[in-house]
C-alpha cells in the first residue's frame, strides 16, 4: 500500500523533534537550556483551571456543537468587539481544536488544486505544509532583510491569477516583529486590489511589548473586512497550549462551509477545554499583563547578552516570545549551528530552515530568567571556540 502523493512531501515539525531530543536529554540526567519552546512556560491560570474542573464536576463532558458552545462563540464574538473593533457575529465565528486547527479548516475550505498562496518569509514552519495538504502551492515572499517584512511591492513580483490567499502572522513567529497600522493598512490595500483571501494569525496578539498596540488587518474597511479570515485562540495568550481551543472568524457563507467540514472531521472540540475557554475571555484576571511583563523582562536580558557576541545579530522582537538570530558570521549553517549547541553545550534553540532563513537561529525566552542567563554564558564561551 502506497501513501498518497499529497502526503508525500509533507515535512514533520522541526520543532516538536528538537523539543523531544532535548526532553530526552534532560530525562537522562543532563543540565539542558531550553531556547526551542513554542509555548508559555507559565502554568495555566488558576481560574481558568477551576472552571474546568466546575465543568467536570457538573458532568459538562458530552457532545457540544460541532462549531463550539454558543457561550463561547459569544464571547468570542465579544472580544472581536471590544479588542479589534471587529463586529463579527456569533454565526461567522467557529472553534477549533487550536488556532492551528482553525488554519487548515481555512485552508481546506479556500484552496483548490494549482491555486496559489503568498507566505512571507520568514514563515511558522506549518504554513507551508498544511498548504500543500490542500493541494495548492505556497509561494515564499521574501521579507525585508532588516524589517523582516513585507511589503506591497514585494507581493506585487510574485502575485498571479492564480493567487488565491495571503498570509499575515503580526506578531510573528519566528521574527516577533509586530505590523503597524499604516503597514497593514497597505496590505489591506494590495488585497483588495487583487481580490485575495488574507488569512491573518493573530495568535500572539496580546504578547506586545514596548507600548505597542495590536491592530487586525480586517479592521480597515468593508472589502478588507470581507476578504480576512482571522485566527487566534487562547494558547498563547493564556498558556493554554495544551487544552487546544483556537477560533477562526470570517464571512458568513465561507464559516458555514468550514462548519460542515469540521463537522464530519474532528467535530467539536473538547467541552471541558470550551468551559476553560469561555473563562480566559470572560473574566478579567491579571494573569496574561503579568505574564506579558516577565516575557518584556526575559526579552530585554536575552536581546543585551546576544548583542555582547560579536558573532551573532539579532533585531529586538516586538511581540510573541522569540528571537531569530542571525548567526551567519559564525560560518555554520542554521542545523549544524543548533545540532551542535544541543549535543556539545546541551542548549536547545530551533535552526532557520523550516522558516525559510538559511542563516537564522529561532531562540525562545519562553524559559526563566535563570536558564537564560546561564544559556547565554555558555553560548559566549561556545561561540568564542
Amino acid at each position: 500500500m502506497m501513501i498518497t502523493e499529497r502526503l508525500k512531501y509533507i515535512a514533520s515539525s522541526a520543532t516538536l523533534d528538537i523539543t523531544t531530543k532535548a526532553k530526552a536529554l534532560k530525562k537522562g540526567g543532563f543540565d539542558v537550556i531550553n531556547f526551542a519552546g513554542g509555548e508559555p512556560d507559565f502554568d495555566t491560570p488558576q481560574y481558568i483551571k477551576k472552571s474546568a474542573i466546575d465543568a467536570i464536576n457538573k458532568g459538562f463532558t458530552k457532545y457540544t456543537p460541532a462549531t463550539g458552545t454558543a457561550e463561547l462563540k459569544e464571547a468570542v464574538s465579544k472580544k472581536f468587539k471590544n479588542d479589534n473593533g471587529l463586529d463579527y457575529k456569533p454565526g461567522q465565528v467557529i472553534i477549533s481544536c487550536g488556532a492551528k486547527h482553525a488554519l487548515y479548516n481555512i485552508f481546506q475550505a479556500i484552496c483548490e488544486k494549482g491555486d496559489e498562496v503568498l507566505i512571507p518569509m520568514p514563515y511558522w514552519l506549518s504554513y507551508p505544509e498544511m498548504i500543500k495538504m490542500s493541494e495548492a502551492r505556497p509561494v515564499i515572499v521574501e521579507s525585508d532583510e532588516n524589517t523582516s517584512k513585507v511589503t506591497p511591492e514585494r507581493l506585487e513580483k510574485c502575485v498571479t491569477k492564480r493567487t488565491k490567499a495571503l498570509i499575515i502572522n503580526s506578531p510573528s513567529n519566528p521574527t516577533g516583529i509586530v505590523y503597524s497600522k499604516d503597514e497593514l493598512k497597505a496590505l489591506a490595500d494590495f488585497a483588495v486590489g487583487h481580490n485575495v483571501f488574507v488569512i491573518s494569525d493573530e495568535i500572539y496578539e496580546k504578547l506586545i511589548y514596548d507600548g505597542l498596540k495590536h491592530v487586525s488587518i480586517a479592521s480597515f474597511n468593508k472589502k478588507i473586512y470581507d476578504l480576512t479570515f482571522v485566527v487566534n485562540g487562547v494558547s498563547k495568550s493564556y498558556s493554554m497550549t495544551g487544552w487546544r481551543i483556537g477560533y477562526l472568524a470570517g464571512r458568513e457563507d465561507i464559516v458555514k462551509s468550514i462548519a460542515a467540514f469540521q463537522s464530519h472531521s474532528t467535530s467539536n472540540p473538547t467541552s471541558i477545554s470550551q468551559a476553560a475557554a469561555l473563562a480566559a475571555l470572560t473574566i478579567d484576571d491579571p494573569s496574561t499583563s503579568s505574564m506579558v511583563r516577565e516575557f518584556e523582562k526575559r526579552r530585554n536580558i536575552l536581546i543585551k547578552g546576544l548583542g555582547e557576541i560579536r558573532e551573532l545579530k539579532c533585531n529586538k522582537p516586538e511581540g510573541a516570545f522569540y528571537c531569530f538570530v542571525d548567526i551567519s558570521k559564525t560560518g555554520m549553517s542554521p542545523a549544524v549551528f543548533s545540532k551542535r549547541l544541543l549535543d556539545e553545550e546541551y542548549i536547545a534553540t530551533i535552526p532557520g530552515e523550516p522558516f525559510g532563513s538559511n542563516k537564522h537561529v529561532r531562540f525562545s525566552f519562553a524559559t526563566s530568567t535563570a536558564d537564560i542567563e546561564k544559556g547565554l554564558e555558555r553560548l559566549k564561551k561556545w561561540v568564542k571556540r
